[in-house]
């Protein structure tokens, strides 16, 4: 049995085609199809249902993958331990949110190509949850990401909280003329928040829910940038960690609303495999920046 038809068949599951497992691996399609043929006949079991489009595995394939997934884990610890004494190299995986990105990311970068020029990076963007899934498939060597105080993390990730701060409730200049407010209050003005997936929105959907109150939607977008300006035009209220809406330049139109019973907080999260080898420090250092650029006191 080869570590390589075992990674091709791991790649083939988690990309659901051969055609992108091949581009994954940098092999051609023929080579993929070979490697997998050649790990069912090792193992003497069908391990894909053919007749099915995108490829799925059959029920003993789905537990191949899982037990193939924690075989390559140990493997790449393996390869960590050895080449961990030597400079950083190679490519570092990224996986930030688009929340924060824009903030984060041109910083991060510079600094680590300043620090380890012979290292490239690649960046992904997704929700938190995406991005700890992606980790868990082998796909990030490691993240930053918003959640709740208090996450819990999969087993195999290694976490740690490197920032707390304050979301705000927003509006458009002049358009809040109380002093304070309650959740349903704001009820009737409705929000520009981002679509399903976002932890702001499923924490402010529970706040409101507690309540009795449905969480009305003005219009749904991406990006902070993007949401701020809509909530300066008038479009309805939004909801923003406290250094984004300092270093936002939609700041100057807007307002902070004091709303009494909703007061919510976030961590910013580094995450990463338990076992990065000669990518820790890099790792460190993409989380310092991070956390430097969403420190409400050092943004300009």
């Amino acid at each position: 049995m080869k570590i390589d038809d075992m990674d091709a068949f791991v790649a083939v599951i988690r990309c659901q085609s051969t055609n992108l497992a091949a581009e994954a691996l940098q092999l051609t399609q023929p080579a993929i199809t070979r490697r997998v043929q050649n790990f069912e006949e090792d193992l003497g079991a069908n391990l894909l249902d053919r007749n099915t489009k995108p490829l799925k595995p059959t029920p003993m394939g789905w537990r191949v993958y899982e037990q193939c997934k924690a075989i390559l884990r140990e493997i790449d610890t393996l390869r960590e331990l050895v080449a961990s004494d030597g400079a950083p190299s190679g490519t570092l995986r990224l996986g930030v949110p688009q929340t924060i990105g824009d903030v984060v990311l041109l910083d991060a970068l510079a600094k680590i190509r300043e620090a380890y020029p012979e290292l490239r990076t690649q960046v992904v963007s997704g929700w938190g949850s995406s991005l700890i899934s992606r980790m868990e498939n082998g796909d990030l060597d490691a993240a930053a990401a918003l959640f709740p105080t208090g996450k819990i993390f999969p087993e195999g990730i290694a976490s740690r909280s490197i920032g707390r701060m304050q979301l705000r409730v927003v509006a458009a200049r002049g358009s809040a003329p109380k002093r304070s407010y309650k959740l349903k209050d704001c009820y009737l003005r409705g929000w520009v928040l981002n679509p399903d997936g976002c932890g702001f929105r499923a924490g402010l959907q529970r706040a409101l829910s507690e309540q009795g109150l449905s969480l009305q939607i003005n219009l749904e977008t991406f990006g902070t940038e993007l949401q701020l300006g809509l909530v300066a035009n008038g479009q309805g209220l939004g909801l923003v960690p406290e250094p984004l809406l300092a270093a936002s330049r939609h700041r100057e139109q807007l307002e902070v609303l004091n709303v009494s019973d909703f007061k919510p907080q976030v961590d910013l999260w580094l995450f990463h495999p338990r076992y990065l080898g000669n990518l820790q420090e890099p790792v460190e250092l993409f989380g310092a920046v991070s956390a430097q650029r969403l420190d409400s006191s050092k943004i300009a």
